[in-house]
């Protein structure tokens, strides 16, 4: 399963943290978590947030990545190897994310 979607007046830090309270519900964890913040020339901030997921069991089944920007949308792209939680799962997790954050979602 992978999740590719913009989202417009959300920060990047409330993006993490929902996606991962998700992912917690159906048993998968954030490992070796990663937030960095770069500064640009007006004198903003960017922001990203790389983790891996894994199971309950501690073994790998995908990545989130994250990627704020100065103007306010951030972007998420959520790896998850379908092989290693069921497909009801994914599907709820896919279900989860759209009716959480649609309202912020930039429709192309």
């Amino acid at each position: 399963m992978q999740v590719r979607k913009t989202y417009r007046k959300l920060s990047p830090e409330m993006l993490y943290d929902e996606i991962r309270d998700l992912l917690e519900k159906h048993g998968m964890k954030m490992a070796n978590n990663r937030l960095q913040t770069y500064g640009v020339p007006s004198g903003a901030t960017q922001s990203r947030v790389v983790a891996s997921i894994v199971t309950s069991k501690g073994e790998p089944c995908g990545a989130l990545h994250i990627v704020g920007s100065a103007g306010g949308d951030a972007r998420l792209t959520v790896e998850i190897d379908e092989g290693a939680i069921a497909a009801e799962a994914v599907e709820s997790i896919t279900s989860d994310i759209d009716f959480m954050l649609g309202q912020f979602e930039v429709r192309w």
